[in-house]
């Protein structure tokens, strides 16, 4: 097992939208449940199970974030719409234990 890595991050305004992909070499997604975190506090964002059906999320960012995976690819993505300067974090994916490194998010007003 392996670390996962993000990308997606960048600089928007508020109302626009990202989309966070973390990348897992392995094991396959199909197996682990697959989470997103922010900040320094590791806030928990969302999660999706290893049945590709069962999905949670923060209070803060329901309606607004979807997370989906790629099988075929062994990636699972965070789509962020209207975003608020209050989600500016680094977000982190994390399996098993296992952390990426982030991807900063920065939402400007």
């Amino acid at each position: 097992q392996v670390r996962p890595v993000e990308s997606g991050g960048g600089l928007v305004q508020a109302g626009e939208s990202l989309t966070l992909l973390c990348e897992i070499s392995q094991p396959a997604i199909n197996t682990i449940t697959v989470g997103w975190f922010r900040g320094g506090r590791y806030e928990f964002v969302a999660h999706i199970k290893a049945n590709g059906v069962d999905t949670a999320y923060a209070d803060s960012v329901k309606g607004r974030f979807t997370i989906s995976r790629d099988d075929a690819k062994n990636t699972v993505s965070l789509e962020m719409k209207n975003l608020k300067p209050e989600d500016t974090a680094v977000y982190y994916c994390n399996y098993g234990g296992f952390w990426g490194r982030g991807t900063q998010v920065t939402v400007s007003s």
